[in-house]
Protein backbone atom coordinates (compact mmCIF):
# COMPACT_ATOMS: atom_id res chain seq x y z
CA UNK A 1 0.00 0.00 0.00
CA UNK A 2 0.95 3.87 -0.53
CA UNK A 3 1.62 5.91 1.93
CA UNK A 4 -2.62 6.70 1.67
CA UNK A 5 -3.10 3.36 2.31
CA UNK A 6 -4.26 3.08 -1.00
CA UNK A 7 -3.51 -0.66 -2.71
CA UNK A 8 -0.64 0.13 -5.15
CA UNK A 9 -1.75 -1.40 -8.74
CA UNK A 10 0.24 -3.85 -10.74
CA UNK A 11 -0.59 -4.86 -14.17
CA UNK A 12 0.11 -8.03 -15.78
CA UNK A 13 1.70 -8.42 -19.09
CA UNK A 14 0.99 -12.05 -19.99
CA UNK A 15 3.05 -14.09 -22.65
CA UNK A 16 2.07 -17.37 -22.61
CA UNK A 17 1.35 -17.56 -26.12
CA UNK A 18 4.55 -16.16 -26.76
CA UNK A 19 7.54 -16.65 -24.19
CA UNK A 20 5.23 -20.06 -22.96
CA UNK A 21 4.76 -21.51 -26.21
CA UNK A 22 8.32 -22.04 -26.26
CA UNK A 23 8.72 -24.37 -23.70
CA UNK A 24 9.80 -27.82 -24.63
CA UNK A 25 6.22 -29.74 -25.41
CA UNK A 26 4.09 -26.50 -25.38
CA UNK A 27 2.11 -25.90 -28.33
CA UNK A 28 -0.61 -23.35 -29.57
CA UNK A 29 -2.72 -23.67 -32.71
CA UNK A 30 -4.01 -20.85 -33.99
CA UNK A 31 -7.97 -21.95 -32.79
CA UNK A 32 -5.71 -22.73 -29.51
CA UNK A 33 -4.58 -18.52 -29.57
CA UNK A 34 -8.47 -17.17 -30.38
CA UNK A 35 -10.05 -19.92 -27.55
CA UNK A 36 -7.37 -18.07 -25.07
CA UNK A 37 -7.81 -14.88 -26.41
CA UNK A 38 -11.37 -14.99 -26.44
CA UNK A 39 -11.49 -16.47 -22.47
CA UNK A 40 -8.44 -14.19 -21.17
CA UNK A 41 -10.89 -11.59 -20.47
CA UNK A 42 -12.36 -12.63 -17.25
CA UNK A 43 -9.18 -12.55 -15.44
CA UNK A 44 -8.96 -8.65 -16.01
CA UNK A 45 -7.65 -6.08 -18.15
CA UNK A 46 -4.08 -8.14 -18.71
CA UNK A 47 -2.06 -7.00 -21.60
CA UNK A 48 -1.61 -10.37 -23.73
CA UNK A 49 1.60 -11.20 -26.00
CA UNK A 50 -0.16 -12.40 -28.63
CA UNK A 51 2.74 -13.19 -31.18
CA UNK A 52 5.25 -12.37 -33.16
CA UNK A 53 3.93 -11.21 -36.84
CA UNK A 54 6.25 -12.57 -39.27
CA UNK A 55 7.82 -14.95 -37.46
CA UNK A 56 5.83 -18.20 -38.70
CA UNK A 57 2.86 -18.41 -40.84
CA UNK A 58 0.97 -19.17 -37.50
CA UNK A 59 1.44 -16.03 -36.11
CA UNK A 60 0.52 -13.86 -39.35
CA UNK A 61 -2.86 -15.63 -39.77
CA UNK A 62 -3.66 -15.43 -35.93
CA UNK A 63 -2.86 -11.60 -36.31
CA UNK A 64 -5.50 -11.22 -39.39
CA UNK A 65 -8.06 -13.61 -37.88
CA UNK A 66 -7.70 -11.15 -35.03
CA UNK A 67 -9.17 -8.43 -36.81
CA UNK A 68 -11.77 -10.69 -38.73
CA UNK A 69 -13.17 -11.71 -35.42
CA UNK A 70 -13.08 -8.18 -34.26
CA UNK A 71 -11.59 -9.03 -30.44
CA UNK A 72 -10.89 -6.01 -28.49
CA UNK A 73 -7.19 -4.82 -29.20
CA UNK A 74 -6.92 -2.86 -26.77
CA UNK A 75 -4.94 -5.14 -24.65
CA UNK A 76 -3.36 -7.34 -27.58
CA UNK A 77 0.65 -6.85 -27.53
CA UNK A 78 2.41 -7.45 -30.83
CA UNK A 79 6.54 -8.76 -30.42
CA UNK A 80 9.21 -8.33 -32.04
CA UNK A 81 12.85 -7.06 -32.49
CA UNK A 82 14.54 -3.81 -33.13
CA UNK A 83 15.78 -3.12 -36.62
CA UNK A 84 18.30 -5.11 -37.37
CA UNK A 85 22.19 -3.91 -37.95
CA UNK A 86 22.94 -1.01 -40.19
CA UNK A 87 19.19 -0.92 -40.99
CA UNK A 88 17.25 2.48 -40.69
CA UNK A 89 13.42 1.58 -39.00
CA UNK A 90 11.26 2.58 -41.93
CA UNK A 91 12.84 -0.40 -44.33
CA UNK A 92 12.80 -3.04 -41.97
CA UNK A 93 10.51 -5.80 -42.17
CA UNK A 94 10.26 -6.80 -38.61
CA UNK A 95 9.09 -3.18 -37.85
CA UNK A 96 6.53 -2.46 -40.33
CA UNK A 97 5.35 -5.72 -39.69
CA UNK A 98 4.44 -5.39 -36.21
CA UNK A 99 2.79 -2.10 -37.73
CA UNK A 100 0.90 -4.01 -40.27
CA UNK A 101 -0.41 -6.44 -36.69
CA UNK A 102 -3.17 -3.92 -35.67
CA UNK A 103 -1.75 -4.04 -32.28
CA UNK A 104 -2.22 -0.95 -30.49
CA UNK A 105 0.54 -1.87 -27.80
CA UNK A 106 4.00 -3.04 -29.51
CA UNK A 107 6.41 -4.74 -27.39
CA UNK A 108 10.09 -4.76 -28.86
CA UNK A 109 13.49 -6.31 -27.47
CA UNK A 110 16.89 -4.73 -27.74
CA UNK A 111 20.22 -5.86 -26.24
CA UNK A 112 21.16 -3.98 -22.94
CA UNK A 113 24.49 -6.31 -22.47
CA UNK A 114 27.33 -5.45 -24.07
CA UNK A 115 28.61 -8.80 -24.35
CA UNK A 116 25.26 -9.79 -27.02
CA UNK A 117 26.12 -6.26 -28.76
CA UNK A 118 29.58 -7.75 -29.32
CA UNK A 119 29.24 -11.29 -29.94
CA UNK A 120 25.74 -12.18 -31.30
CA UNK A 121 24.64 -8.60 -33.37
CA UNK A 122 28.44 -8.40 -34.24
CA UNK A 123 28.33 -4.13 -34.00
CA UNK A 124 29.23 -1.50 -31.67
CA UNK A 125 27.72 -0.20 -29.17
CA UNK A 126 27.01 3.34 -29.92
CA UNK A 127 25.32 1.51 -33.14
CA UNK A 128 23.02 -1.09 -30.55
CA UNK A 129 21.66 2.41 -28.99
CA UNK A 130 20.81 3.55 -32.21
CA UNK A 131 18.94 0.53 -33.50
CA UNK A 132 17.16 0.90 -29.63
CA UNK A 133 16.14 4.75 -30.24
CA UNK A 134 15.25 4.59 -33.77
CA UNK A 135 13.41 1.77 -33.49
CA UNK A 136 11.22 2.73 -30.39
CA UNK A 137 10.82 6.28 -32.20
CA UNK A 138 9.26 5.28 -35.29
CA UNK A 139 7.19 2.92 -34.24
CA UNK A 140 6.01 5.77 -31.55
CA UNK A 141 5.29 8.01 -34.56
CA UNK A 142 3.13 5.30 -36.05
CA UNK A 143 0.96 5.89 -33.30
CA UNK A 144 1.27 2.54 -30.88
CA UNK A 145 2.19 2.38 -27.76
CA UNK A 146 5.66 1.10 -27.03
CA UNK A 147 6.83 -1.05 -24.31
CA UNK A 148 10.97 -1.87 -24.53
CA UNK A 149 12.35 -5.06 -23.54
CA UNK A 150 15.86 -4.34 -21.95
CA UNK A 151 17.00 -8.59 -23.04
CA UNK A 152 19.55 -9.38 -20.44
CA UNK A 153 19.62 -6.06 -18.42
CA UNK A 154 20.83 -7.67 -15.07
CA UNK A 155 23.51 -9.69 -16.81
CA UNK A 156 24.68 -6.55 -18.83
CA UNK A 157 24.05 -4.02 -15.24
CA UNK A 158 26.53 -6.65 -13.36
CA UNK A 159 29.70 -6.43 -16.00
CA UNK A 160 28.98 -2.66 -17.63
CA UNK A 161 26.25 -0.21 -15.87
CA UNK A 162 26.53 2.64 -17.27
CA UNK A 163 25.86 0.70 -20.85
CA UNK A 164 22.99 -1.07 -19.84
CA UNK A 165 21.37 1.94 -18.08
CA UNK A 166 22.21 3.90 -21.69
CA UNK A 167 19.95 1.25 -23.63
CA UNK A 168 17.46 2.09 -21.16
CA UNK A 169 17.63 6.02 -21.12
CA UNK A 170 17.75 5.47 -25.24
CA UNK A 171 14.21 3.74 -25.38
CA UNK A 172 12.49 6.07 -22.83
CA UNK A 173 13.79 8.79 -24.90
CA UNK A 174 12.52 8.07 -27.86
CA UNK A 175 8.94 7.41 -26.50
CA UNK A 176 8.81 4.11 -24.79
CA UNK A 177 5.83 4.14 -22.76
CA UNK A 178 7.80 1.40 -20.07
CA UNK A 179 10.39 -0.54 -19.90
CA UNK A 180 11.14 -3.95 -18.71
CA UNK A 181 14.19 -5.11 -17.37
CA UNK A 182 14.74 -8.26 -18.42
CA UNK A 183 16.52 -11.51 -16.54
CA UNK A 184 16.78 -13.42 -19.38
CA UNK A 185 19.07 -16.11 -18.54
CA UNK A 186 17.50 -16.61 -15.24
CA UNK A 187 20.53 -16.50 -13.17
CA UNK A 188 19.99 -13.61 -11.15
CA UNK A 189 19.43 -13.28 -7.31
CA UNK A 190 16.71 -10.88 -5.72
CA UNK A 191 19.63 -8.79 -4.36
CA UNK A 192 20.84 -8.72 -7.87
CA UNK A 193 17.42 -7.96 -9.13
CA UNK A 194 16.55 -5.30 -6.11
CA UNK A 195 19.98 -3.52 -7.06
CA UNK A 196 19.03 -3.09 -10.74
CA UNK A 197 15.64 -1.82 -10.40
CA UNK A 198 16.47 1.23 -7.81
CA UNK A 199 19.16 2.29 -9.84
CA UNK A 200 16.53 2.43 -13.01
CA UNK A 201 14.16 4.09 -10.23
CA UNK A 202 16.85 6.58 -9.25
CA UNK A 203 18.48 7.35 -12.57
CA UNK A 204 15.33 7.81 -14.73
CA UNK A 205 12.01 7.89 -12.26
CA UNK A 206 9.98 6.26 -14.70
CA UNK A 207 6.07 6.43 -13.74
CA UNK A 208 6.08 2.71 -15.39
CA UNK A 209 8.57 0.09 -14.93
CA UNK A 210 7.95 -3.86 -15.49
CA UNK A 211 9.87 -6.69 -14.85
CA UNK A 212 10.76 -10.57 -17.19
CA UNK A 213 12.28 -13.07 -15.47
CA UNK A 214 13.21 -16.46 -16.36
CA UNK A 215 13.02 -19.41 -14.00
CA UNK A 216 16.79 -21.20 -14.34
CA UNK A 217 17.54 -20.60 -10.96
CA UNK A 218 14.07 -21.35 -9.47
CA UNK A 219 13.56 -17.62 -8.47
CA UNK A 220 11.38 -16.29 -11.06
CA UNK A 221 8.66 -15.66 -8.62
CA UNK A 222 10.73 -14.54 -5.66
CA UNK A 223 12.62 -11.90 -8.07
CA UNK A 224 9.84 -10.96 -9.51
CA UNK A 225 7.87 -10.31 -6.38
CA UNK A 226 11.39 -8.36 -4.97
CA UNK A 227 11.06 -6.24 -8.20
CA UNK A 228 7.75 -5.44 -7.40
CA UNK A 229 8.54 -4.46 -3.77
CA UNK A 230 11.53 -2.44 -5.55
CA UNK A 231 9.28 -0.01 -7.50
CA UNK A 232 8.19 -1.84 -10.71
CA UNK A 233 4.51 -1.74 -11.79
CA UNK A 234 4.64 -4.24 -14.51
CA UNK A 235 5.16 -8.41 -14.33
CA UNK A 236 5.61 -10.36 -17.12
CA UNK A 237 4.94 -14.15 -17.08
CA UNK A 238 3.14 -17.37 -18.28
CA UNK A 239 0.64 -18.80 -16.66
CA UNK A 240 1.78 -22.13 -15.22
CA UNK A 241 5.36 -21.14 -15.79
CA UNK A 242 5.33 -22.12 -18.76
CA UNK A 243 8.62 -20.88 -21.37
CA UNK A 244 11.53 -21.89 -22.22
CA UNK A 245 14.25 -23.82 -20.80
CA UNK A 246 12.83 -24.06 -17.11
CA UNK A 247 10.07 -21.68 -17.83
CA UNK A 248 9.33 -18.24 -17.08
CA UNK A 249 7.64 -15.66 -13.62
CA UNK A 250 4.40 -18.56 -13.17
CA UNK A 251 0.92 -15.83 -12.87
CA UNK A 252 -0.65 -18.58 -11.42
CA UNK A 253 1.57 -18.17 -8.52
CA UNK A 254 2.84 -14.98 -8.72
CA UNK A 255 -0.96 -13.01 -9.13
CA UNK A 256 -2.10 -14.63 -5.49
CA UNK A 257 0.71 -13.96 -3.97
CA UNK A 258 0.94 -10.36 -4.94
CA UNK A 259 -2.82 -9.78 -4.27
CA UNK A 260 -3.33 -12.10 -1.63
CA UNK A 261 0.08 -12.00 0.51
CA UNK A 262 1.24 -8.88 -0.76
CA UNK A 263 -2.10 -6.66 -0.66
CA UNK A 264 -1.20 -5.12 -4.60
CA UNK A 265 -4.47 -4.75 -6.71
CA UNK A 266 -3.62 -6.59 -9.40
CA UNK A 267 -6.81 -8.44 -10.60
CA UNK A 268 -10.46 -7.68 -10.03
CA UNK A 269 -11.58 -10.32 -6.60
CA UNK A 270 -13.88 -11.73 -9.44
CA UNK A 271 -11.10 -12.93 -11.50
CA UNK A 272 -8.71 -13.83 -8.35
CA UNK A 273 -11.68 -16.61 -7.58
CA UNK A 274 -11.17 -18.05 -11.16
CA UNK A 275 -7.43 -18.80 -11.24
CA UNK A 276 -7.43 -21.99 -10.57
CA UNK A 277 -9.66 -23.07 -13.01
CA UNK A 278 -8.18 -20.84 -15.68
CA UNK A 279 -4.51 -22.47 -14.92
CA UNK A 280 -6.05 -25.73 -15.69
CA UNK A 281 -7.79 -24.05 -18.87
CA UNK A 282 -4.26 -23.37 -20.09
CA UNK A 283 -3.01 -26.83 -19.79
CA UNK A 284 -5.83 -28.28 -21.50
CA UNK A 285 -5.47 -25.69 -24.15
CA UNK A 286 -1.26 -26.31 -24.08
CA UNK A 287 -2.04 -30.07 -23.95
CA UNK A 288 0.92 -30.31 -21.43
CA UNK A 289 0.23 -32.39 -18.16
CA UNK A 290 -0.40 -29.77 -15.33
CA UNK A 291 1.70 -30.28 -12.59
CA UNK A 292 -0.62 -30.53 -9.01
CA UNK A 293 1.77 -29.48 -7.11
CA UNK A 294 1.81 -25.94 -7.71
CA UNK A 295 1.33 -23.73 -5.10
CA UNK A 296 -2.35 -21.91 -4.80
CA UNK A 297 -3.91 -24.16 -7.93
CA UNK A 298 -2.45 -27.28 -7.66
CA UNK A 299 -4.44 -30.52 -6.40
CA UNK A 300 -2.25 -30.82 -4.01
CA UNK A 301 -1.71 -27.39 -2.52
CA UNK A 302 -4.53 -27.28 -0.03
CA UNK A 303 -4.13 -31.23 0.56
CA UNK A 304 -4.25 -32.56 3.96
CA UNK A 305 -2.92 -36.85 4.51
CA UNK A 306 -1.76 -37.01 7.76
CA UNK A 307 -4.27 -37.56 10.18
CA UNK A 308 -3.69 -35.23 12.90
CA UNK A 309 -3.24 -32.58 10.43
CA UNK A 310 -6.37 -33.43 9.59
CA UNK A 311 -8.30 -33.18 12.73
CA UNK A 312 -6.04 -30.23 13.26
CA UNK A 313 -8.01 -28.27 10.10
CA UNK A 314 -11.15 -29.35 10.96
CA UNK A 315 -10.79 -27.74 13.92
CA UNK A 316 -9.72 -24.53 12.58
CA UNK A 317 -8.76 -24.19 8.98
CA UNK A 318 -5.38 -21.46 10.09
CA UNK A 319 -3.19 -24.87 11.91
CA UNK A 320 -2.45 -25.77 8.55
CA UNK A 321 -3.65 -23.83 5.93
CA UNK A 322 -2.05 -20.18 5.29
CA UNK A 323 -5.23 -19.20 3.20
CA UNK A 324 -8.58 -20.21 1.96
CA UNK A 325 -8.19 -21.70 -0.89
CA UNK A 326 -11.89 -20.56 -2.29
CA UNK A 327 -9.83 -17.42 -2.45
CA UNK A 328 -8.49 -18.32 -5.57
CA UNK A 329 -11.02 -21.01 -6.80
CA UNK A 330 -9.49 -24.09 -5.11
CA UNK A 331 -10.84 -26.62 -2.98
CA UNK A 332 -9.26 -28.61 0.43
CA UNK A 333 -8.93 -32.34 0.04
CA UNK A 334 -8.47 -34.87 2.46
CA UNK A 335 -6.63 -37.73 1.15
CA UNK A 336 -7.45 -41.12 2.77
CA UNK A 337 -4.31 -43.68 2.96
CA UNK A 338 -2.99 -46.07 5.99
CA UNK A 339 -1.74 -42.93 7.58
CA UNK A 340 -5.14 -41.64 7.78
CA UNK A 341 -7.30 -41.07 11.05
CA UNK A 342 -10.97 -40.88 11.72
CA UNK A 343 -11.07 -37.69 10.99
CA UNK A 344 -9.53 -38.28 7.51
CA UNK A 345 -12.34 -40.63 6.82
CA UNK A 346 -15.63 -38.77 9.19
CA UNK A 347 -14.71 -35.52 6.79
CA UNK A 348 -14.54 -37.80 3.70
CA UNK A 349 -17.99 -39.55 4.17
CA UNK A 350 -19.91 -36.03 4.74
CA UNK A 351 -19.69 -35.27 1.44
CA UNK A 352 -21.98 -38.22 1.15
CA UNK A 353 -24.09 -38.33 4.57
CA UNK A 354 -23.72 -34.62 6.49
CA UNK A 355 -25.32 -35.75 9.29
CA UNK A 356 -22.99 -38.96 10.36
CA UNK A 357 -20.95 -38.04 13.29
CA UNK A 358 -17.39 -38.90 13.90
CA UNK A 359 -18.39 -41.87 16.48
CA UNK A 360 -20.27 -43.87 14.13
CA UNK A 361 -19.27 -47.25 13.31
CA UNK A 362 -19.39 -46.82 10.19
CA UNK A 363 -16.29 -44.45 10.35
CA UNK A 364 -14.27 -46.76 11.73
CA UNK A 365 -15.18 -49.66 9.37
CA UNK A 366 -14.27 -47.38 6.59
CA UNK A 367 -11.21 -46.71 8.08
CA UNK A 368 -10.19 -50.33 8.66
CA UNK A 369 -10.61 -51.21 5.24
CA UNK A 370 -9.69 -48.79 3.95
CA UNK A 371 -6.06 -49.61 5.66
CA UNK A 372 -6.23 -53.37 4.87
CA UNK A 373 -6.39 -52.51 1.13
CA UNK A 374 -3.69 -49.98 1.19
CA UNK A 375 -1.47 -52.89 2.78
CA UNK A 376 -2.08 -55.07 0.17
CA UNK A 377 -1.42 -52.77 -2.81
CA UNK A 378 -4.29 -50.18 -3.14
CA UNK A 379 -3.04 -46.77 -2.79
CA UNK A 380 -5.94 -44.39 -2.99
CA UNK A 381 -4.48 -40.86 -3.18
CA UNK A 382 -4.72 -40.96 -6.99
CA UNK A 383 -7.96 -43.19 -7.11
CA UNK A 384 -10.74 -40.75 -5.67
CA UNK A 385 -12.96 -42.20 -7.91
CA UNK A 386 -12.87 -45.81 -6.20
CA UNK A 387 -12.38 -44.60 -3.28
CA UNK A 388 -15.28 -42.70 -3.07
CA UNK A 389 -17.18 -45.73 -4.30
CA UNK A 390 -16.60 -47.71 -1.15
CA UNK A 391 -17.61 -44.99 0.91
CA UNK A 392 -20.90 -44.88 -0.61
CA UNK A 393 -20.96 -48.77 0.01
CA UNK A 394 -20.26 -48.24 2.80
CA UNK A 395 -22.83 -46.19 3.92
CA UNK A 396 -25.07 -48.49 1.73
CA UNK A 397 -26.13 -45.53 -0.54
CA UNK A 398 -24.42 -47.83 -3.72
CA UNK A 399 -26.26 -50.30 -5.15
CA UNK A 400 -24.50 -51.87 -8.74
CA UNK A 401 -26.53 -50.68 -11.81
CA UNK A 402 -25.17 -53.40 -13.94
CA UNK A 403 -23.76 -57.22 -13.37
CA UNK A 404 -20.58 -58.38 -15.07
CA UNK A 405 -21.93 -61.68 -15.72
CA UNK A 406 -18.62 -62.64 -17.91
CA UNK A 407 -16.13 -61.63 -19.89
CA UNK A 408 -13.20 -62.90 -22.08
CA UNK A 409 -9.90 -60.94 -23.31
CA UNK A 410 -7.77 -62.38 -26.14
CA UNK A 411 -5.16 -60.56 -28.80
CA UNK A 412 -3.19 -61.60 -31.82
CA UNK A 413 -0.38 -59.53 -32.48
CA UNK A 414 -1.52 -60.78 -36.69
CA UNK A 415 -4.26 -58.60 -36.41
CA UNK A 416 -2.78 -55.82 -36.94
CA UNK A 417 -3.51 -52.38 -35.33
CA UNK A 418 -6.85 -53.40 -33.66
CA UNK A 419 -4.90 -56.79 -32.27
CA UNK A 420 -7.15 -57.25 -29.30
CA UNK A 421 -10.68 -58.45 -29.28
CA UNK A 422 -13.22 -58.33 -25.87
CA UNK A 423 -16.39 -60.34 -25.12
CA UNK A 424 -18.42 -58.89 -22.05
CA UNK A 425 -21.82 -60.05 -20.99
CA UNK A 426 -23.97 -57.96 -18.58
CA UNK A 427 -27.19 -57.89 -17.54
CA UNK A 428 -28.96 -54.42 -16.77
CA UNK A 429 -32.27 -55.07 -14.78
CA UNK A 430 -33.59 -58.33 -16.52
CA UNK A 431 -31.74 -57.70 -19.94
CA UNK A 432 -28.70 -59.54 -20.66
CA UNK A 433 -26.64 -57.93 -23.38
CA UNK A 434 -23.72 -59.82 -24.83
CA UNK A 435 -21.28 -57.52 -26.95
CA UNK A 436 -17.66 -58.24 -28.95
CA UNK A 437 -15.11 -55.49 -29.51
CA UNK A 438 -12.03 -54.50 -31.25
CA UNK A 439 -9.26 -52.23 -29.38
CA UNK A 440 -5.77 -51.43 -29.76
CA UNK A 441 -4.50 -53.66 -27.06
CA UNK A 442 -6.68 -55.93 -24.62
CA UNK A 443 -7.81 -53.15 -22.07
CA UNK A 444 -8.56 -50.61 -25.03
CA UNK A 445 -10.83 -53.80 -26.39
CA UNK A 446 -12.34 -54.54 -22.93
CA UNK A 447 -13.12 -50.69 -22.60
CA UNK A 448 -14.95 -50.38 -25.86
CA UNK A 449 -16.86 -53.59 -25.50
CA UNK A 450 -18.19 -53.10 -21.65
CA UNK A 451 -19.25 -49.30 -22.75
CA UNK A 452 -20.98 -50.46 -25.92
CA UNK A 453 -22.43 -53.11 -23.76
CA UNK A 454 -24.38 -49.81 -21.06
CA UNK A 455 -23.82 -46.87 -23.11
CA UNK A 456 -28.09 -47.72 -24.32
CA UNK A 457 -28.68 -48.12 -20.69
CA UNK A 458 -26.44 -45.31 -19.46
CA UNK A 459 -25.80 -42.39 -22.20
CA UNK A 460 -23.58 -40.58 -19.65
CA UNK A 461 -20.81 -43.22 -20.49
CA UNK A 462 -20.82 -41.88 -24.28
CA UNK A 463 -19.53 -38.48 -22.95
CA UNK A 464 -16.48 -39.94 -20.39
CA UNK A 465 -13.71 -41.10 -21.87
CA UNK A 466 -10.24 -43.23 -20.42
CA UNK A 467 -7.44 -40.47 -20.31
CA UNK A 468 -4.94 -42.32 -18.71
CA UNK A 469 -3.35 -45.86 -17.93
CA UNK A 470 -0.88 -46.46 -15.39
CA UNK A 471 0.72 -49.68 -14.63
CA UNK A 472 3.11 -49.83 -11.65
CA UNK A 473 4.68 -53.46 -10.52
CA UNK A 474 5.13 -53.99 -6.58
CA UNK A 475 7.06 -56.44 -6.14
CA UNK A 476 9.58 -56.59 -8.75
CA UNK A 477 11.65 -59.66 -7.28
CA UNK A 478 8.86 -61.75 -8.43
CA UNK A 479 8.75 -61.11 -12.25
CA UNK A 480 5.78 -61.96 -14.42
CA UNK A 481 3.80 -63.19 -11.23
CA UNK A 482 4.62 -59.90 -9.90
CA UNK A 483 1.60 -57.78 -8.05
CA UNK A 484 0.55 -54.75 -10.36
CA UNK A 485 -1.31 -51.72 -9.66
CA UNK A 486 -3.33 -49.84 -12.30
CA UNK A 487 -4.74 -47.02 -11.90
CA UNK A 488 -7.25 -45.37 -14.44
CA UNK A 489 -8.23 -41.93 -15.43
CA UNK A 490 -11.35 -41.00 -16.27
CA UNK A 491 -12.55 -37.07 -17.94
CA UNK A 492 -16.16 -36.03 -17.90
CA UNK A 493 -16.60 -32.18 -19.06
CA UNK A 494 -13.41 -30.39 -16.46
CA UNK A 495 -13.51 -33.42 -13.94
CA UNK A 496 -11.16 -36.06 -13.81
CA UNK A 497 -11.23 -38.61 -11.38
CA UNK A 498 -8.81 -41.85 -10.47
CA UNK A 499 -9.95 -45.40 -10.43
CA UNK A 500 -7.99 -48.48 -8.96
CA UNK A 501 -7.18 -52.35 -9.36
CA UNK A 502 -4.97 -54.99 -7.64
CA UNK A 503 -3.87 -57.57 -8.69
CA UNK A 504 -1.27 -60.65 -10.14
CA UNK A 505 -3.16 -60.47 -13.40
CA UNK A 506 -2.63 -57.21 -15.13
CA UNK A 507 -6.43 -57.82 -16.83
CA UNK A 508 -7.91 -58.19 -14.09
CA UNK A 509 -6.79 -55.50 -12.25
CA UNK A 510 -7.47 -53.20 -15.08
CA UNK A 511 -10.82 -54.90 -15.05
CA UNK A 512 -11.47 -53.65 -11.48
CA UNK A 513 -10.20 -50.17 -12.54
CA UNK A 514 -12.47 -49.96 -15.52
CA UNK A 515 -15.19 -51.29 -13.54
CA UNK A 516 -14.95 -48.60 -10.85
CA UNK A 517 -14.73 -45.90 -13.10
CA UNK A 518 -18.26 -46.68 -15.40
CA UNK A 519 -19.88 -47.32 -11.64
CA UNK A 520 -18.54 -44.15 -10.27
CA UNK A 521 -19.65 -42.43 -13.77
CA UNK A 522 -23.24 -43.91 -13.42
CA UNK A 523 -23.56 -43.22 -9.91
CA UNK A 524 -22.51 -39.99 -9.81
CA UNK A 525 -23.27 -38.06 -13.24
CA UNK A 526 -26.23 -40.56 -14.69
CA UNK A 527 -29.58 -38.58 -14.19
CA UNK A 528 -31.63 -41.73 -14.46
CA UNK A 529 -29.88 -43.77 -11.66
CA UNK A 530 -29.69 -40.90 -9.83
CA UNK A 531 -33.61 -40.37 -9.72
CA UNK A 532 -33.49 -44.73 -8.82
CA UNK A 533 -31.49 -43.83 -5.70
CA UNK A 534 -34.05 -41.38 -4.16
Amino acid sequence: MDQNGVKRKITIYDTTLRDGAQGEGIHFSTQDKLSYVKRIGEMGSLFVEAGWPGANPRDDNFFQLLKEQEVPMTHIAAFGSTCKVNEAPENSEILLKLVASGAKTITIFGKAWDLHVRDVLRTNLEENLRLISESVSFLVKQGHDVFFDAEHFFDGFKENPDYALQCIKMALEAGASIAILCDTNGGSLPKDIALGVEMVRREFAPQELGIHVHNDSGLAVANSLVAVEAGVTQIQGTWNGYGERCGNANLSTLVPLLQVKGNYNVLPDSALHKITPFSRFVAELSNAPFDEKQPYVGRSAFAHKAGMHVDAILKNHRTFEHMDPGEVGNERRILISDQAGKANIFERLRRFDPDIVKEDPLVEKAMLEIKDMENNGFQFEAAEGSLDLLLVRTLNRFTSPFEVLDYHVWSDPLRGELDSVAVVKVKVGEQTVQIAAEGNGPVNALDSALRQALASFFPILAESELVDYKVRVLDGSRGTEAIVRVIIDTRLGHEVWGTIGVSNNILKASAQALLDAINWTIWKFDEGARRARV
